[in-house]
C-alpha cells in the first residue's frame, strides 16, 4: 500500500469514529496549545523587555559606588570587617565632578553622556483649586535633559544658567496642563506652581510644557497618572539639602561603536585603580545594560522552558492515549490484517499503515492545538495590553513534536499488528 493510500485509510478511519478520534487527540491538543500559548506569551514579554531596554538605552552603563567585595578589601586597612560593619559613606567616598572630567578626558570617543538625576521625596501633588495632579519632582542634569530629548510643545527647555544657578524653574507635561488648566499650554508658561511632596511644599516657575508619553510597562490608562515635574539637578539637590561634594550613582551613555562589556571593565579599572585603591570600604561597580538585558532574556527563557516542560507532560499523556486507541483499533481490525497478510502484504507495509494512522492522529491534533495555542496566547498578551509575538519556530517544533509522538507511541501497536499470524488473525472473532 502506498503512503498516500495509508493516509487516506487513516483519514477514513478517523471519519468513521469522529468522537473517539477527538477524545484521542484531546491530550495532544491540550499539550500543544499550552506550549504554543506559553511560547507566545514568553516571546511577547521578551520583545517588550528588549524594546523597553532599548528605549532606556541599550548603550548604557550603570555605575555606582558600592561596598567593597571581601577579596578587594585591604587586609591592613584596620577596618573591622569580621563583624560585618561598614562605615557610613562620606564625601571622600563619592565620585566628584573632577573625577568625571578626568574620566571623560581619558575616554572622549566612548562617552556621550553622563546622566544624573535626583528625586525630591516621594510622589507628590500639584493642586489648582479643587483639581489635583500626581507628580514626581525629579532633577535632571544637563546631559540627562539632552539625552531624554523631551518634546517641548510650549515655552522652552532648560538653559545653561538654569543648571548652573539652580534656578527654581520646571517643565511639566501636557497631561498635567490638561488636568489642571484645561489644556491651555501657553497660559501656564511663567506661572508659579506648588508641589506638595510628603507635606513639604516646593514652588517653581513653569518655563516649558513637554509631551507626556505613557511608559511601556504601565497597565491601563489612568485619568491622573503620575508625571514627571522636571527641575534642574542642582535645584533638586538644594531642595533635598544635599551638600555632598560628589555623587554615588550615574548612568553612562556610550557611543554606538563602543563594546559595552569591555568598556565596563575599563571604567571599573579607571576609578578603582586611580581613586579607590586605598579606600578601605568602597569601590566603583559598573553594570552593562546589554548584560542586564541578556540576563533578563535568559531568566525569561528559563521560566518559559520550565512551563513548557510542565505543559508538555500532557503530550506524554496524549501519546499514551494514542497508543491505547491504536491497540484497540488493531484488536477491532484483526481479521482485516489477516486478510491483507494472506493476500501478500508484508510486515513492513502493515507496520507503516498503523504508524501512518498514529502520525495522522497526532498531526491533526497538533494543528488544532497550534490554532488554539495561538488564540489563547494572543488573547493573554492582549489582555496585558501588549502586542502578541508568535514564534514561527515554536510552531515548526510543535508540528515536528506531534509527528514524533505519533511515530514513538504508534510503533508498538504497529509492530504488534505486523507480527500477527495471518491464520490466527483470520480465525479471530
Amino acid at each position: 500500500m502506498l503512503f498516500t493510500e495509508n493516509i487516506l485509510v487513516a483519514l477514513a478511519g478517523l471519519k468513521a469514529n469522529i468522537m473517539r478520534s477527538l477524545l484521542t487527540m484531546l491530550g495532544i491538543i491540550i499539550g500543544i496549545a499550552s506550549v504554543i500559548a506559553i511560547m507566545t506569551v514568553g516571546n511577547s514579554i521578551t520583545s517588550i523587555v528588549n524594546s523597553t531596554m532599548q528605549d532606556l538605552g541599550a548603550n548604557n552603563l550603570e555605575m555606582g559606588v558600592m561596598q567593597k567585595s571581601q577579596e578587594n578589601k585591604s587586609s591592613d586597612s584596620g577596618a573591622n570587617y569580621g563583624t560585618g560593619y561598614v562605615r557610613e559613606m562620606t564625601d571622600q567616598d563619592l565620585i566628584t565632578q573632577e573625577m568625571l572630567d578626568a574620566f571623560k578626558a581619558e575616554f572622549p570617543d566612548d562617552i556621550k553622556y553622563v546622566l544624573k538625576y535626583e528625586n525630591v521625596g516621594d510622589k507628590g501633588k500639584v493642586t489648582e483649586g479643587s483639581k489635583s495632579a500626581n507628580v514626581q519632582v525629579i532633577g535632571y542634569n544637563k546631559d540627562n535633559f539632552e539625552f531624554k530629548d523631551k518634546k517641548i510643545i510650549a515655552g522652552r527647555g532648560f538653559l545653561n544658567r538654569d543648571f548652573e544657578n539652580a534656578k527654581k524653574v520646571c517643565l511639566v507635561t501636557d497631561k498635567l496642563v490638561e488636568r489642571l488648566y484645561n489644556g491651555d499650554n501657553d497660559a501656564v508658561i511663567g506661572k508659579q506652581i506648588e508641589a506638595n511632596v510628603g507635606g513639604s511644599y516646593y514652588s517653581y516657575y513653569v518655563v516649558g510644557v513637554y509631551e507626556y508619553v505613557q511608559e511601556q510597562f504601565s497597565f491601563g490608562v489612568s485619568d491622573n497618572p503620575t508625571t514627571e515635574l522636571i527641575i534642574p539637578y542642582e535645584t533638586a539637590r538644594v531642595a533635598n539639602h544635599n551638600q555632598n561634594k560628589g555623587d554615588y550613582y550615574f548612568t553612562l551613555v556610550t557611543s554606538v561603536n563602543t563594546n559595552n562589556d569591555e568598556f565596563a571593565t575599563k571604567v571599573r579599572d579607571f576609578f578603582n585603580i586611580n581613586y579607590y585603591s586605598r579606600n578601605d570600604a568602597y569601590e566603583v561597580m559598573v553594570v552593562s545594560m546589554t548584560s542586564m538585558m541578556n540576563q533578563m532574556n535568559t531568566m525569561i527563557g528559563a521560566i518559559q522552558l520550565a512551563l513548557s516542560v510542565i505543559a508538555g507532560i500532557s503530550l506524554v499523556v496524549g501519546g499514551i492515549g494514542v497508543m491505547n486507541i491504536m491497540l484497540v483499533s488493531i484488536t477491532e481490525r484483526t481479521k482485516e490484517i489477516g486478510t491483507r497478510k494472506a493476500l501478500g502484504a508484508t510486515n513492513g507495509s502493515i507496520r507503516l499503515q498503523f504508524i501512518t494512522e498514529s502520525v495522522v492522529i497526532c498531526l491533526i491534533g497538533g494543528i488544532i492545538g497550534i490554532i488554539f495555542g495561538i488564540v489563547l496566547g494572543t488573547v493573554a498578551v492582549k489582555l496585558m495590553g501588549y502586542e502578541a509575538s508568535v514564534s514561527l519556530s515554536s510552531i515548526v517544533i510543535a508540528v515536528g513534536f506531534s509527528m514524533a509522538i505519533g511515530i514513538f507511541f504508534g510503533y508498538y501497536p504497529a509492530n504488534k499488528a505486523a507480527k500477527l499470524n495471518p491464520i490466527d488473525a483470520l480465525r479471530y472473532e
